[in-house]
């Protein structure tokens, strides 16, 4: 499958904006943590980073899209110096609600990236798909790892890969379906973001492991 010079363009104004959102969330996290400087430029760029270049890792594109766009490494740095003097300034005390909405946007936006760079490379949607739910999620995983918390994704039983999974097969048939490619990858994205938020206003949670149960209390003979 061949990108227009459309498609191209907009992929690498979601990933940015992308991108800028998994910063943010880090950036919370890390003051929420009350890290230092460097930490909160390492938590920051994890999280930004991490799910984009194990994608790449995988998908073996070379260079990794943040050296290809070594301009949003100074981005960074810049957003974790300004956010940095105004929550000093400002008093803002940074709480965990606070980091799950831009995160929720960084959710939808690299699932969508993930799982068009895949079907670009003619990959099976179920291939496709899992790739988008891997350059969503595994940023959030090595931000939660570094700040000593058990990931997002895993504890919070919430949907959160589950509006990755979801987004994904919606860009996927969305394609099938002759829709542009361009209204399609938005379309995914603000599915998955969409759902992530929604789960977050509401409360709702997935079903959960109870331990205790009948078997758990038979003896040993």
């Amino acid at each position: 499958m061949s990108t227009s010079p459309y498609l191209a363009w907009l992929l690498i104004v979601v990933e940015a904006l992308a991108t800028l959102a998994f910063a943010l969330s880090g950036l919370l996290e890390a003051a929420r943590k009350r890290l230092d400087a460097v930490g909160v430029c390492l938590v920051a760029g994890l999280a930004a980073f991490g799910g984009g270049t194990l994608r790449d890792v995988l998908l073996d594109r070379r260079p990794f899209f943040w050296v290809a766009h070594s301009e949003w490494l100074w981005g960074l740095l810049a957003l974790c110096v300004l956010a940095m003097t105004f929550l000093r300034v400002r008093h803002f005390e940074p709480t965990e609600r606070a980091m799950q909405w831009p995160d929720a946007l960084g959710l939808g936006l690299f699932s969508a990236t993930g799982t068009q760079l895949a079907l670009v490379q003619d990959l099976p949607g179920i291939v496709a798909v899992l790739m988008g739910v891997i350059t969503a999620t595994f940023g959030g995983v090595l931000r939660d790892i570094v700040c000593n918390e058990i990931p997002t994704a895993l504890r919070d039983h919430r949907p959160y890969a589950i509006c990755a999974f979801v987004g994904g097969w919606v860009l996927v048939l969305a394609q099938s379906a002759g829709m542009l490619p361009g209204v399609a990858l938005l379309l995914g994205a603000a599915t998955a973001s969409g759902l992530r938020v929604l789960a977050l206003v509401t409360g709702f949670t997935l079903p959960r492991w109870s331990p205790g149960g009948p078997q758990d209390e038979r003896r040993e003979d």
